[in-house]
């Protein structure tokens, strides 16, 4: 018989917490999420953070080249009492849409399995080590690409800088930046794409 906890045992807390993931309803579009300046300041705080961190430069579609589409994900990050703590808006880039020997290579990456790390755990308790734990924030965003992907500019971006706002009319991500001509020249990896993995652990194993 499958265990369980029941609703009725846990704390107040616990319970509020609970009640705010299930009436939770995130955006499963850039239409409705662009009516709301919430999710509207979500992604331009992500469009700043990836122009500064240098993922793209923007470029006309050079001849016999194809843009990647993207899409942008929305998630309401709650608190333990079950206030929202903020809202995370990330762009991902459309990795099912991806060529081999085109816009990727090798996708391979080692990875730890949980083993090892209750292994660690185990052996820094018993002999009463410092255990330290790192987070590295958006850590695919930091591996360098050295095939030559082109995605399609994101909705309603048109340049750096560029905000998105209420007004703003919804428009397809592809469509868009073909019709300007502009495109999203990838130097660093983006969410979505298949080598993603891998050029994160070169920089990595790297450093």
């Amino acid at each position: 018989m499958a265990s369980y906890v029941s609703f009725a045992n846990l704390s107040v807390a616990h319970k509020t917490f609970l009640s705010a993931l299930d009436h939770s309803q995130d955006p499963t579009s850039f239409a409705e999420a662009v009516q709301d300046p919430k999710w509207c300041t979500a992604m331009n705080l992500e469009l700043r953070a990836l122009e500064a961190n240098g993922t793209w430069e923007l470029t006309s579609l050079p001849p016999g080249k194809r843009a990647i589409g993207c899409k942008w994900l929305y998630k309401a990050k709650f608190l333990s009492d079950g206030t929202i703590d903020k809202h995370k808006a990330r762009l991902v880039v459309l990795g099912c849409k991806q060529k081999f020997d085109v816009d990727y290579q090798e996708t391979f990456a080692p990875i730890a399995k949980m083993t090892t790390v209750r292994t660690l755990l185990a052996v820094a308790a018993m002999k009463n080590w410092f255990a330290y734990q790192m987070d590295v924030s958006n850590a695919f965003l930091h591996g360098d690409l050295h095939e030559e992907v082109y995605m399609a500019l994101p909705p309603s971006y048109s340049a750096y800088g560029s905000a998105i706002h209420p007004s703003t009319a919804p428009t397809h991500p592809l469509v868009r930046g073909i019709s300007h001509g502009q495109v999203c020249k990838l130097l660093k990896s983006l969410y979505g794409l298949k080598q993603a993995p891998r050029q994160w652990f070169a920089k990595l194993s790297g450093a």
